[in-house]
């Protein structure tokens, strides 16, 4: 029997997160593998969510089923729980964590092809090197650095250098990291120089987000400055760099340049953005804001150089 090809394969933890912000309080399921998942959900790509919660979170699947989004969920014994509060810019934000989920390994991983395996870890022993280095081997792995990075002490995550960088990228085709993660992982915060650092230890396309002044990718020795659009309101910024990443894989595995896929991420990471929640919106939305939203090109320049 014919197993089936996935454009994009996502491997991560959804967690119950507790959002904070100037203006509110909430509830709700998050972590890169759920904001990922429900971001493509209106695009037209073959998806797979792998996940792991425990079962007194299993509501949480099945909502994903509902909304026609593949999943395959391991037992934990705890789900992963985030305490994400931001500051009054969106920009930044302090974490807490009151409980981990079980690691990702080689023996759990379920025989799924995919041209993209996007791996999400929150923490930094979510995913084994050998299930990066497996998954290499069958299609493209793209990985948000955000989880190997961190750690947690008195429940606080805490952030270092990843150790194991050295012996995993090599393996990585797409790596994103904001200019935080950038300099924790580089040591650098010249973006130009984190950006080749990362490139240099074998990553093929590095994209480095800047926030509200854009993102920067680097691939083949050319940097491509992506732009920023201009949110009609900020609301809840959890979630954004996921959803640019959904909508520059679900291009890249299209066949789209990076340029075009980058924009088209920047303009769901924008309409992410002026909403609480997973991005709800569609292909015909982020095309309106490429066409006719507002970017300062200039900015992203000016953040770089």
């Amino acid at each position: 029997m014919k197993s089936t090809m996935y454009d994009i394969c996502t491997i991560g933890h959804i967690t119950l997160d507790k959002v904070v912000t100037a203006q509110s309080v909430k509830y709700m399921p998050g972590g890169t593998s759920f904001y990922f998942s429900k971001a493509l959900r209106q695009f037209d790509v073959r998806y797979m969510l792998v996940t792991a919660l425990a079962e007194k979170e299993s509501h949480i699947v099945a909502g994903l089923r509902e909304e026609n989004i593949e999943v395959f969920s391991q037992n934990s014994p705890y789900t992963v729980y985030f305490e994400n509060i931001y500051s009054a810019n969106q920009d930044h934000r302090e974490q807490n964590v009151l409980h981990k989920a079980a690691p990702f390994t080689v023996s759990q991983m379920p025989a799924i092809e995919a041209k993209y395996f996007h791996l999400g870890p929150l923490l930094s022993d979510d995913i084994t090197v050998d299930l990066i280095k497996m998954l290499a081997a069958k299609g493209k792995v793209s990985l948000d650095i955000q989880g190997y990075l961190r750690y947690v002490k008195d429940q606080k995550v805490l952030y270092k250098d990843w150790e194991d960088k050295k012996e995993a990228l090599p393996y990585i085709h797409i790596l994103k990291a904001n200019e935080f993660e950038m300099e924790v992982v580089a040591g650098t915060s010249d973006v130009i120089e984190g950006a080749k650092y990362l490139a240099n230890l074998g990553v093929k396309e590095v994209i480095i987000t800047l926030g509200s002044k854009g993102s920067l990718i680097y691939k083949d020795d050319h940097f491509y400055q992506i732009p920023a659009y201009k949110p009609t309101d900020v609301v809840d910024a959890t979630g954004c760099g996921d959803t640019y990443m959904a909508g520059y894989l679900s291009q890249r595995v299209k066949g789209a340049g990076v340029q075009e896929a980058g924009e088209f991420g920047a303009a769901m990471a924008t309409l992410k953005i002026q909403s609480s929640g997973p991005f709800s919106g569609d292909a015909e939305m982020v095309q309106e804001v490429l066409q006719y939203g507002e970017c300062d090109r200039e900015m992203i320049a000016q953040a770089i150089f």
